[in-house]
């Protein structure tokens, strides 16, 4: 019978954090669970981390291949990837205090570690800059959306930030550049139900009762092109992008809407970026009680005049 301990605290390696995975009841040999359980990292790769002494027990022991693995038991990793893609963008920091970290994001870079992506995500690089072991992402944007990003840097913090998102207390204002739609009345709210769709990295829309709202305003026209303000009240995945595609007038560079043209593991084609950017937060901050606004320095394509 496996006696189970707390769980233990281990320091950053070149800013990733250890992930945790628990061993349930049955399992084979450790190396074999690993490779059976994360099959995104070869069998041979989860042998070298072992002989590397990179996969950690609940006491902080290196694990060894050949043991066997008890029901319940933790065991600690860190994400790496070999053959990481180097992205040509960094992040800017734009406000910091005790508790949050607002930073302006690039196109392209995930905001977490995901996919091909993690010494490049934004929040590894943000943890090996400030050493912040504590840090978390307070909302996400797509990794082909720019602009602001919030994240918290105290643990006790988290739950009054993240009840401004829940609350809708929090006002967020993206730009777009879209094809101009003279036929749309604008300004209007767009609803609508969105799920899951396929292939696994798109969003849907169905029928029923709407989960989803989107204020959205026209700026500035040059030609056929367009620039549009939109205000997400919900924050589905891929909210922005599935309506703006619905009303006809699909983000420029969105390779998913209305056709996939690359899927999440493509080459990037960094000529094309999403004309999507997180431009404003606005809101009052729960635990200074002081009022709190950014504007992303970032820009489109098009901008108003």
């Amino acid at each position: 019978m496996h006696e189970s301990v707390h769980p233990i605290q281990l320091p950053m390696r070149n800013g990733v954090s250890a992930s945790v995975v628990s061993v349930p009841q049955g399992a084979p040999h450790l190396l074999d669970f690993l490779a059976q359980r994360m099959p995104g990292v070869s069998r041979q790769q989860w042998s070298d981390r072992l002989a590397q002494g990179l996969v950690l027990l609940e006491n902080g022991q290196a694990a060894l291949p050949d043991q066997s693995c008890q029901p319940g038991q933790r065991l600690y990793y860190y994400r790496h990837l070999a053959d990481e893609p180097v992205l040509p963008f960094q992040a800017q920091v734009l406000f910091e205090d005790a508790h949050l970290l607002v930073v302006d994001k690039p196109h392209f870079m995930p905001v977490t570690p995901s996919g091909r992506y993690v010494q490049q995500s934004l929040l590894v690089q943000l943890k090996r800059q400030t050493g912040c072991a504590d840090l978390v992402p307070l909302h996400r944007i797509d990794r082909e959306t720019a602009g602001l990003v919030l994240l918290g840097k105290r643990l006790q913090d988290r739950d009054a930030y993240h009840a401004l998102f829940r609350d809708h207390q929090i006002h967020k204002t993206y730009l777009a550049v879209a094809a101009h739609a003279p036929q749309l009345k604008l300004p209007l709210l767009y609803a609508s139900r969105l799920v899951p769709g396929e292939p696994f990295f798109r969003t849907q829309e169905v029928p029923g009762p709407a989960n989803s709202e989107t204020r959205i305003a026209l700026l500035h026209t040059d030609g056929q092109r367009a620039l549009y303000a939109l205000e997400p009240i919900s924050g589905k995945r891929h909210q922005l992008r599935v309506h703006m595609n619905a009303l006809g007038i699909p983000i420029e560079g969105d390779p998913f809407y209305p056709t996939v043209l690359r899927g999440p593991d493509a080459p990037e084609d960094f000529g094309q970026p999403l004309q999507l950017l997180a431009k404003s937060l606005r809101f009052t901050d729960p635990i200074t009680g002081h009022a709190r606004a950014w504007t992303s320095g970032l820009h489109l394509t098009l901008s108003a005049p």
